[in-house]
């Protein structure tokens, strides 16, 4: 992977074929999110090796093929293209040009109802999603807190509100995960909770 390409976006995992090809890549309606201040592209992957490219005013076909080193051939309109392809979750692909310092970013709206047609439309669907995985993260991660310089726990958030409600600790009593071996994050219970 191009340096530039992992500083921009850390944690890119490679395409894998048998991980990723039928539940992630194939059939979903990944929205290129390069240009769509101007116009919107949706791609299509499909299994025989056509893909779909929508804009608003039509449609094209044309065709793709990937070889043993996972190295993507695309067909597009400006001609043959090669390209590795990463994933940074389930929703955000990338694919990584192979003779140029570019690439182009597309999210997989086959599960979102709303539409993305505009940069702004992207950046509410990102701050959405990781925004509910930081609360399903925090939701079933465990604590440590410190109060009156003794530790307690671990505990869930859900508990430590609990015990916030039935004040038996304060909300601003401070809090580590229970991978970290301080409390220098300076993170209170009332940081947990209120991303729930």
């Amino acid at each position: 992977m191009k340096e530039s390409l992992h500083n921009t976006i850390p944690n890119l995992k490679p395409f894998n074929y048998s991980l990723h090809y039928e539940t992630l890549f194939i059939d979903k309606a990944w929205v290129l999110v390069n240009g769509i201040s101007k116009k919107k592209s949706t791609y299509t992957f499909k299994a025989d090796n056509i893909l779909e490219i929508s804009r608003k005013d039509h449609s094209i076909e044309t065709s793709w093929t990937i070889n043993i080193q996972n190295i993507f051939s695309i067909e597009t309109e400006d001609g043959l293209i090669t390209v590795k392809v990463y994933f940074k979750d389930d929703d955000v692909l990338v694919l990584n040009h192979q003779n140029k310092e570019e690439f182009a970013l597309f999210i997989n709206t086959t599960n979102y109802t709303e539409d993305l047609n505009t940069v702004e439309d992207v950046q509410k669907f990102l701050k959405e999603k990781y925004k509910q995985k930081v609360t399903n993260l925090i939701y079933d991660h465990e604590f440590y807190y410190i109060e009156k310089s003794k530790e307690f726990g671990p505990f869930t958030v859900e508990e430590l509100s609990k015990k916030v409600t039935s004040e038996e600790i304060s909300v601003y009593c401070f809090v580590r995960d229970v991978n970290e071996y301080d409390y220098s994050n300076r993170l209170r219970i009332y940081d947990l909770i209120k991303e729930l």
